[in-house]
């Protein structure tokens, strides 16, 4: 027979506007964007999706919040230090938060969700470049060239992203089917491809340095 204490209701999940954008980044890093609805983010939370509308008006609203949240993790290019290392530094913290967040590089490409983080890695990363004597025109390229290669880079890594121990098994099919004789330099690039992936070489490091370098020449020639 039932007791009065089995009679009483389970208390409701205590929910809160970050409970709820943390558990759409939850939805989103594993699913991507397009698993993530109001009714999913109910489940998860384990609420009825009326409830949301409480902290949220809509989706969107969801999807400007995390797009904060992650983009608030990045390290800005502090001032303080010389201005080469605080860039790289800040270019490859922006990297690694956007390969763990893979789906906030479409979000951030979207000129209609410049959002207050975006606005301030922006703000950073530009008034650093201009403080260490670049142009206007050179920080407007440099920048560019930077934001491209960080969301480029990430998007690569994340569409060839199929695991080291599969990507070997590919590599070594794709080997094993080329006519090495006509593609010597594609046979030895997909070596040395398998080669990188197994040491956790960084290519985004490297090409990072290529700009990093190349703009530094730059700021010389004009001293």
């Amino acid at each position: 027979m039932a007791t009065e204490s089995d009679l009483k209701p389970m208390p409701r999940p205590i929910l809160s506007l970050d409970r709820v954008l943390q558990a759409a980044i939850g939805l989103a890093d594993q699913g991507g964007l397009e698993s993530l609805s109001m009714r999913k983010l109910a489940q998860v939370l384990g609420v009825e999706a009326m409830s949301l509308y409480y902290y949220v008006a809509k989706k969107d609203d969801i999807l400007d919040g995390i797009l904060d949240l992650v983009v608030g993790e990045m390290e800005t290019a502090a001032d303080g230090t010389e201005w080469k290392a605080a860039v790289r530094r800040s270019a490859i913290s922006a990297h690694h938060i956007l390969e763990t967040h893979p789906w906030a590089c479409s979000l951030m490409m979207s000129p209609a969700r410049l959002r207050p983080a975006r606005m301030r890695y922006m703000e950073s990363l530009l008034g650093r470049l201009r403080r260490a004597g670049f142009s206007a025109e050179q920080t407007d390229l440099a920048y560019h060239a930077l934001d491209s290669h960080i969301i480029g880079s990430t998007l690569w890594e994340v569409g060839y992203s199929v695991g080291l121990e599969a990507a070997g098994d590919m590599a070594a099919a794709f080997l094993r089917s080329l006519p090495i004789h006509e593609y010597p330099w594609l046979a030895e690039h997909a070596k040395q491809h398998m080669a990188i992936a197994q040491a956790g070489s960084s290519s985004f490091e490297f090409g990072l340095d290529l700009i990093l370098d190349g703009l530094e020449r730059i700021l010389a020639g004009r001293d």
